[in-house]
């Protein structure tokens, strides 16, 4: 059950986010964590692909009709989640390699966008 602390629209996005994991792990991926939060950033979902370690934003909009979910991600937000995923890496003794991944949703229609963040 979700805590009683989470608004409607938190709910909401632990929802999509489920659905994005869903997706993803019958596409093959595994996942490691979900939610990763540390003092610079978060990360929605941390997932296994093969040898790459995969750091997911899920992006949900009703419509695309402002540009969709995919334009929805700022440079402040790929900000705190490249933080995120470099407080992350800090407990490997070597790197592995990584990528960042979107996974977008308008309305009902889902896209898997693979290294959709390029540092």
């Amino acid at each position: 059950m979700w805590p009683a602390r989470l608004s409607g629209k938190q709910r909401q996005g632990q929802l999509w986010e489920q659905k994005a994991r869903d997706y993803l792990q019958i596409q093959g991926l595994r996942l490691v964590q979900a939610n990763y939060r540390c003092r610079g950033g978060e990360i929605d979902l941390i997932m296994r692909h093969g040898d790459e370690l995969v750091f997911v934003e899920v992006r949900q909009r009703a419509s695309r009709s402002h540009g969709g979910a995919a334009a929805s991600i700022t440079p402040a937000k790929i900000g705190r989640m490249v933080r995120a995923a470099q407080t992350y890496l800090l407990r490997f003794p070597q790197v592995p390699p990584c990528r960042f991944d979107v996974v977008a949703i308008d309305g009902e229609r889902m896209e898997w966008l693979r290294n959709a963040i390029q540092l």
